[in-house]
């Protein structure tokens, strides 16, 4: 076992550590890159032989985050990895892009690499590292390949650059970047920022690849040591300079006036395949010779078609639709045009179109995010769709494909930076791309039409924000030679050019960007300038867009859900809710509101939502009624819950009940509370007190209403400390002789419990087991301990005890 150790020691100390030879030995190439307690295996496998008629690189990059690293089991019922999530599907496309161009041109056979997070350490990004591993497994290989390359993350925190950040840290960072580069030259750049300038953007590339520098430097080290620098033998396309010559010498001319007709989409296309035919009939071959010399033919005029664009703007400074290049093609754009959406618009820009419409939700409408290191939910989701009549072509539309995952997180991150936030939005808010027509740039059409159909919602971004992809042809015969930047390419553009960079952003700054670049030797100072072009197209496209909308509507449209978003204290989040979500759910049921509610830096944030405003206002008091603190003095709309001798229970708010004595009903006397009093009755009724210990309530409805004229209140016995109306130093002290129940004889009478008096019966109201026993009517009996007559003459008497057991 030849196990080989590489150390990488960061700018900052930290230490990244590359292992091969270990495990994963029957690959073709394998790596563990570590950091802290974070490991990465990375596996690359090559085919022998390349699948019939194939022209392109068969590569396959697969990121997998494998639950166990971090000690959790998989979510859903069979508690196991699925198919790869989204966030997965983003890292495998930054190692793809970044391996790609560097594979030989004429390199066809399959290669499959596999990147495993196999340990986790909680603070630790591993996305960062899974592009070194790639390279690491791949310069353990003998399968042809330019690199090494290596991947990191680069994020501005409180005014300085830093490599790799920990999660934590990325709280404070206004930029970030994933940037992907050779020793020599940068290859992919992706990333979110809070509107920096170009020169900030660019100078966190450059810091970035002095980083890498040094990664790449170790990867030959490497490479050297394991005798892997002799890559192995391929098979290469065939040649036939003679074919090649008289291709070249039918087609070229043809392709380029072709070219410069400035012909649609469509018509180009069919011109290309029209020369095609016709060159491959001036050859004079016959079927056989045709079939057998294919892909050459498509080879070699694929060439001349891909020269004759290129020169036609390094030349003559035109492009294939006619512009010149910094222009932008014609826009057209319209909002509100689909008037059951919360918002809408659609977005024009040449042959590229763009259909965006936004949908406001409540909480329990958020995306609920479960990666093995990142659980949270997410507010704001953008989908980009891409169906196959976009570029007419007649196919089934399938699944959601991994670039249409990548678009449209571009999309939402260029947007994501001038959301409004909760708790002042309460909103969640799903945007969808619809692309109607393609030609190039359908992702920043994306942004542009997301941006207006956000703004026709009446959501209050901070500002507006568009995109624009830019291009580059550079002179291949001298790459330091003349170059050309264009601004806003076609899909021509994009597949026959060097470069492929978005910047999307408001007038202030960039919010988001990706950038590929195809050759080596891009300069800095050729960056610098597309940088710099690329502002100039954005604020034209931005002047456009304002002329259809400039600001967000002041308000939402009739049909989105109001939602009304308070604080309650975080005791009162269990009376909302209720057992088992039975009070919540009767709210939401008998309101027809949507009601959610959270534990938020210890206050508890409820969200009503619904189109009714009485039945928001009807919910909003019900919970804030839930969560009141009864008031001495204060007058409440009740209800009868239970009727007993002495009185009735009112409950005054939801969960909260208090007594209502018989002697408080009327100034009169009330011979019978059920002569006054029903069941579920509403009456109005004043809190006259709360006992401090027990918390329990005295009210009254007779001190709501006037007294009689010459009405004199019964004479109260005074009442004090255990002096409950006469001198119990006598008959009833505990202390001596009556009913002293230390020296009363238990077993006769008195309080007897097996003979005379027996205590469910004597001394406590009545009977237990009729009329006041907990067993029957569900209430608690707060009934006095002497004897209570309801037919006594003295109410105030009777008020005197029972209030006094009350409470």
């Amino acid at each position: 076992m030849n196990i080989i150790t590489k150390k990488i020691e960061l700018s900052d100390g930290r230490v990244i550590e590359i292992e091969t030879g270990k495990v994963a030995k029957q690959a073709d190439g394998s790596a563990v890159v570590k950091m802290g307690g974070t490991m990465l295996l990375a596996t690359v496998t090559c085919a022998k032989e390349a699948a019939e008629d194939t022209d392109f690189l068969p590569l396959q990059v697969d990121y997998k985050e494998k639950f166990y690293s971090a000690g959790r089991f998989p979510g859903g019922f069979m508690k196991r990895e699925g198919k790869a999530s989204d966030y997965e599907i983003l890292i495998s496309r930054l190692v793809d892009r970044a391996l790609r161009p560097l594979f030989p041109e004429d390199f066809h056979l399959a290669v499959f690499v596999n990147i495993w997070l196999i340990s986790a350490e909680k603070d630790i990004q591993p996305d960062a590292l899974a592009g070194l591993a790639a390279s690491a497994a791949l310069a353990a290989s003998d399968i042809p390949f330019l690199g090494p390359i290596s991947e990191v993350r680069v994020a501005r925190i409180d005014g300085e650059f830093k490599i790799n950040p920990n999660f934590s840290e990325m709280e404070k960072a206004d930029l970030e970047l994933m940037v992907a580069a050779t020793e020599e030259n940068i290859m992919m750049v992706e990333g979110e920022m809070k509107e920096v300038s170009e020169d900030v953007m660019l100078e966190s590339i450059k810091f970035a690849h002095e980083e890498i520098k040094k990664h790449c430097r170790i990867q030959k080290e490497l490479n050297k040591e394991l005798g892997k620098d002799v890559k192995r033998d391929y098979p290469h396309d065939e040649e036939d300079e003679d074919l090649k010559k008289k291709i070249h010498d039918f087609a070229y001319d043809k392709c380029y006036a072709l070219a410069k007709s400035a012909r649609p989409k469509h018509e180009r296309e069919d011109g290309f395949e029209a020369i095609k035919k016709e060159c491959v009939e001036s050859l004079g071959l016959t079927e056989e010779e045709q079939d057998a010399k294919k892909m050459m033919i498509n080879r070699y005029f694929g060439h001349e078609q891909r020269e004759a664009l290129r020169n036609l703007v390094l030349d003559e400074g035109l492009r294939v639709d006619g512009r010149q290049t910094t222009q932008v093609r014609p826009i057209w754009c319209e909002v509100d045009c689909l008037p059951c959406a919360h918002g809408s618009a659609i977005f024009t820009r040449g042959e590229t179109q763009a259909l965006a419409s936004v949908t406001l939700g409540t909480k329990m409408d958020m995306k609920e995010m479960d990666e093995v290191l990142v659980q949270e939910t997410q507010q704001f989701v953008l989908h980009y769709n891409f169906p196959p009549f976009a570029t007419g072509e007649a196919k089934a539309q399938r699944g959601v494909g991994r670039r249409e995952v990548g678009h449209g997180n571009l999309a939402f991150r260029a947007l994501k930076a001038v959301m409004p936030k909760a708790p002042e939005f309460p909103y969640a808010v799903r945007v969808v791309s619809d692309i109607l027509e393609s030609n190039g740039s359908s992702s920043q059409a994306s942004i542009c039409g997301g941006c207006l159909a956000l703004m026709d919602a009446g959501v209050q971004i901070s500002k507006p924000v568009a995109g624009v992809a830019m291009g580059l042809i550079t002179d291949e015969k001298n790459p330091n030679g003349r170059y050309a930047i264009l601004t806003d390419i076609l899909g021509d553009e994009d597949h026959l050019g060097d470069m492929d960079f978005k910047v999307a952003g408001t007038k202030d700054g960039i919010t988001a960007t990706q950038m590929d670049i195809k050759v080596d030797g891009l300069s800095y100072e050729v960056l610098a300038k597309a940088l710099q072009q690329a502002h100039e197209g954005r604020m034209h496209i931005m002047g456009e867009m304002m002329k259809c909308l400039d600001k967000p509507r002041e308000d939402y449209k009739p049909f989105v859900p109001r939602i009304k978003s308070f604080e309650i204290d975080k005791e009162f989040i269990g009376a909302v809710i209720g057992k088992g979500g039975e009070t919540i759910q009767k709210i939401q049921a008998e309101t027809g509101a949507v009601i959610s509610i959270d534990e938020v830096d210890g206050k508890g944030i409820v969200d009503i939502a619904t189109n009714d405003a009485e039945a928001m206002q009807k919910a909003y008091d019900w919970i804030q009624s839930i969560c009141a603190v009864p008031e001495v003095g204060q007058t409440y709309h009740g209800k009868v819950v239970s009727i007993l001798e002495f009185g009735a229970f009112v409950e005054i708010l939801p969960g909260k009940e208090g007594l209502l004595h018989v002697s408080e009903i009327a100034w009169n006397k009330t011979e019978n509370v059920e002569d006054v009093l029903t069941v579920g009755q509403e009456v109005d009724v004043k809190l006259l007190e709360i006992d401090a210990k027990t918390g329990k309530m005295r009210l009254s409805m007779r001190a709501l209403t006037p007294k009689p004229e010459g009405y004199v209140e019964p004479e109260r016995r005074p009442r004090g400390g255990n002096d409950r109306g006469g001198d119990r130093r006598n008959g009833f002290d505990r202390r001596n002789g009556g009913d002293d129940r230390r020296n009363g004889d238990r077993r006769n009478g008195g309080f007897d419990r097996r003979n005379g008096d027996d205590r469910r019966g004597y001394d406590r109201g009545g009977d237990r087991r009729n009329g006041d026993d907990r067993r029957n009517g569900g209430h608690r009996n707060f009934g006095p301990k002497n004897d209570f007559n309801a037919n006594t003459e003295d109410h105030s008497d009777n008020l005197d005890k029972n209030t006094e057991e009350f409470f």
